[in-house]
């Protein structure tokens, strides 16, 4: 009979202890490994599944980038809103867990501030005014995954729209201030003020979920977590660099850059052609009209009012 290595028997002994613990004959596991499949790398990450949610609207070839683009950055948004749930629901948060989340979540917004220019540079523009008229009303303001990252970082307050956002008491419901976050405010048509009709879709699919993710995060989002943090975490230079980093990074950076992607397919000469979703993206893109932060106490007076502002 072969005899097997101290360190194969101490493995052994460790998947025996840890089936015992849950109550599990772990011979009848190692069963299931004798007769699995060797796991590929197609397999792990469902390449063909992958490949196959690309589904043009029109037979423009240059749509391909678009849709695939967009599906990259909700990618993306998944891997940001993973480290902020880590973050929020981690009960000892010791500095080191700050730093290292909020490290990704940057990395991941600075990849996709950068990432713009695969459309600017690689795409069309007389191709994407084709076929963006066969996207309506669908439009990027539709990300559910970018609203649950707001949530995920700041107190709803925090998001209100400018004119609202000091207009309710203390302790006004999340209910009150949920319908006067800031893209329910700015998503109007541009002639009537009414609601967009993507607006009112998102609504009917996402209002409920959004909420209560907002009831569920009232004192454990981010902002609030940073708030009631003891001393050396509220003290550490590396933390609030990173919080202002964040803020910076979503906060200003990616909207100048979307605006930027915006002004360069939906501008010519004089005309301005108004988003997919109908409404007039030169006011609702860029971040001095809405001044969203979601750490405001590490900003000055001065830096809050000059939010957004180029110099």
């Amino acid at each position: 009979m072969k005899a097997y290595p101290e360190s194969i028997i101490k493995k052994i002994e460790a998947l025996e202890k840890k089936y015992a613990e849950m109550g599990q004959d772990m011979p009848s596991y190692l069963d299931g490994l004798l007769y699995s499949n060797i796991l590929s790398y197609w397999d792990y990450i469902h390449l063909d599944t992958l490949l196959s949610i690309q589904k043009p609207k029109t037979d423009c070839k240059d749509e391909m980038i678009f849709i695939t683009y967009h599906q990259i950055t909700e990618l993306m948004f998944r891997l940001i809103i993973a480290e902020a749930e880590q973050l929020c629901t981690d009960k000892e948060q010791p500095q080191e867990v700050w730093i290292k989340h909020l490290s990704r979540i940057n990395r991941y917004f600075r990849h996709l501030i950068s990432s713009f220019d695969i459309m600017i540079q690689g795409m069309d523009k007389d191709a994407f005014r084709k076929f963006r008229m066969a996207l309506l009303p669908a439009s990027g303001f539709q990300s559910v995954q970018y609203r649950k990252i707001e949530i995920y970082s700041s107190n709803l307050r925090q998001l209100l729209h400018l004119k609202y956002r000091n207009t309710f008491q203390e302790d006004a419901s999340l209910n009150t201030l949920y319908q006067h976050i800031y893209w329910k405010s700015s998503n109007r048509e541009l002639k009537s003020g009414k609601k967009t009709l993507t607006l009112t879709m998102f609504e009917e699919k996402y209002d409920e979920i959004l909420l209560n993710l907002a009831k569920s995060l009232q004192t454990q989002n981010i902002n609030s977590k940073y708030l009631q943090a003891h001393i050396d975490i509220k003290n550490n230079p590396d933390i609030i660099k990173e919080l202002k980093n964040l803020d910076l990074n979503a906060n200003l950076f990616w909207l100048l850059a979307h605006y930027g992607a915006a002004d360069a397919f939906l501008r010519d000469k004089q005309e301005i052609i108004v988003a997919t979703g109908g409404t007039n993206w030169q006011s609702y893109l860029p971040p001095q009209y809405q001044k969203i932060m979601y750490f405001p106490s590490l900003w000055t007076e001065q830096e809050s009012a000059d939010w957004g502002r180029v110099k």
